[in-house]
């Protein structure tokens, strides 16, 4: 009689997951577009530099109007003039572009934070995609200039902006970093802005990316009556 055949040697028990896939969002994911903007951006634009001035205590230098804002922006193909870019956010994935810019590929970022973000104005600044709420948490905007020292056109920051309830979170050095990754692309040089000296969390972060902040060069300007004085004036 055959001898019984000895029992199999047991199987290796697997480990319990201690973590989630790569692909599973962890906590609060929030959804980033950042896309160039369009002359329908125009109301919240306005309302986006409105919240700048005030920031920036500067309200009583703040005359823009909507209508000033249309018939100054968009006149010119993008990069070649005055150029938006907005940062969309979300908590769920954002939906495409029904009518994409051929100068323009959006850049897309998910975040993952601990707890939800709390956005107290976010019907005000909410686009539709369809039965999609967008919202737009903040803007840069900038322009060609030139480098005589480099001999290269570059891009001039004007404004750079995050909504509050979304600031120290790294969607301000996503917008930046888009306008460089575009001068890159382009083969410019540099990309300059100012900031103001008081804003001690603004120089932190500019030097954190990289940025020299040039304490020995200061704004000259010329507006209002001194700016109109200079047309009758003896040349």
């Amino acid at each position: 009689m055959a001898a019984a055949a000895p029992p199999p040697p047991p199987s290796d028990v697997p480990e319990p997951r201690m973590a989630p896939p790569e692909t599973t969002p962890i906590g609060h994911p929030v959804f980033t577009r950042i896309r160039l903007a369009t002359p329908l951006d125009v109301p919240f634009i306005h309302k986006l530099i409105h919240q700048m001035a005030v920031f920036e205590k500067l309200t009583h230098l703040f005359s823009a109007t909507e209508s000033s804002l249309s018939s100054t922006l968009f006149l010119s193909p993008p990069f070649k003039s005055f150029t938006i870019f907005l940062l969309e956010l979300s908590s769920s994935p954002i939906p495409p572009l029904l009518s994409p810019s051929p100068s323009f590929t959006p850049i897309e970022k998910t975040f993952n934070f601990d707890l939800p973000l709390n956005d107290p104005e976010k019907d005000v600044f909410s686009v539709h995609y369809g039965s999609d709420q967008v919202v737009i948490a903040g803007f840069v905007l900038f322009f060609p200039n030139y480098s005589t020292f480099l001999g290269k056109p570059g891009f001039y920051v004007e404004d750079l902006f995050v909504r509050e309830c979304y600031r120290r979170k790294g969607f301000g050095k996503m917008l930046l970093s888009a306008v460089a990754k575009q001068a890159v692309k382009m083969g410019y040089g540099r990309v300059e802005w100012v900031v103001l000296d008081w804003n001690v969390n603004a120089i932190k972060f500019y030097e954190q990316m990289g940025a020299q902040v040039l304490p020995e060069w200061r704004i000259c300007r010329l507006t209002g009556d001194s700016l109109q004085a200079d047309q009758n004036a003896n040349v």
